[in-house]
């Protein structure tokens, strides 16, 4: 086998494997598309949740997160 011949096949091998990435890639989009068209139609991409219950409870008041975090950067200041 001469060194153009591996270089054809090579190319060939390129192609095809290129060629089949494009393919899934294409019927995976097509798909993505389907199952979001069909999760539309029947209506469950609405959130039916009031905004009240989707509220993390007991969430933390934005002092209590900024003291925490200075808390944790001056101890691994102080640990080094």
């Amino acid at each position: 086998m001469t060194i153009f011949e591996m270089l054809e096949q090579s190319g060939v091998l390129t192609l095809l494997g290129m060629g089949v990435v494009v393919s899934f890639l294409f019927i995976l989009v097509i798909a993505v598309t389907v199952v979001g068209k069909v999760i539309h139609a029947f209506g469950l991409d609405r959130d039916t949740a009031p905004a009240a219950s989707r509220a993390a409870p007991g969430k933390a008041p934005e002092e209590a997160v900024t003291a925490a975090i200075t808390a944790a950067v001056t101890e691994y200041r102080a640990g080094r």
